[in-house]
């Protein structure tokens, strides 16, 4: 059986992923100071090649929160305009799943909680 999305539901999950794609970010921030704070303390190669690493995975998923925030609202600005358009029939309207996006973004959640363990791991490890 097929569900049965209304554009209530799509836009409410448009707003959960912003919202964590947003915390994801300003989280980033957080450890990209803590690693700039790391950084001048030690002169090990080991340590200083762990830190590289860790700025380049931060800068990759700066990357992917943007593509993935750009495709999010690009959806929403879709539904926003049909919304506009057919005002009365709205709620009534049955819209294709976005499950490409839905994806994309579960992904990303799953790929950030392993970054954030094995950063604080490492900050753990170092400290």
């Amino acid at each position: 059986m097929k569900k049965v999305n209304y554009i209530s539901d799509l836009h409410f999950e448009h707003v959960a992923w912003n919202n964590e794609l947003s915390f994801q970010r300003d989280e980033l921030k957080t450890f990209q100071h803590r690693l700039e704070e790391v950084a001048p303390q030690y002169t090990s190669s080991e340590v200083l090649s762990k830190v590289e690493q860790y700025q380049n995975k931060f800068i990759r998923h700066f990357e992917v929160i943007d593509t993935l925030q750009h495709e999010v609202n690009e959806h929403e600005s879709h539904l926003v305009k049909f919304a506009k358009s057919h005002p009365i029939a709205v709620d009534h309207v049955h819209f294709k799943d976005h499950t490409g996006i839905r994806d994309k973004v579960e992904s990303q959640l799953d790929i950030y909680k392993d970054l954030k363990k094995n950063f604080l791991r490492f900050l753990t490890q170092t400290m």
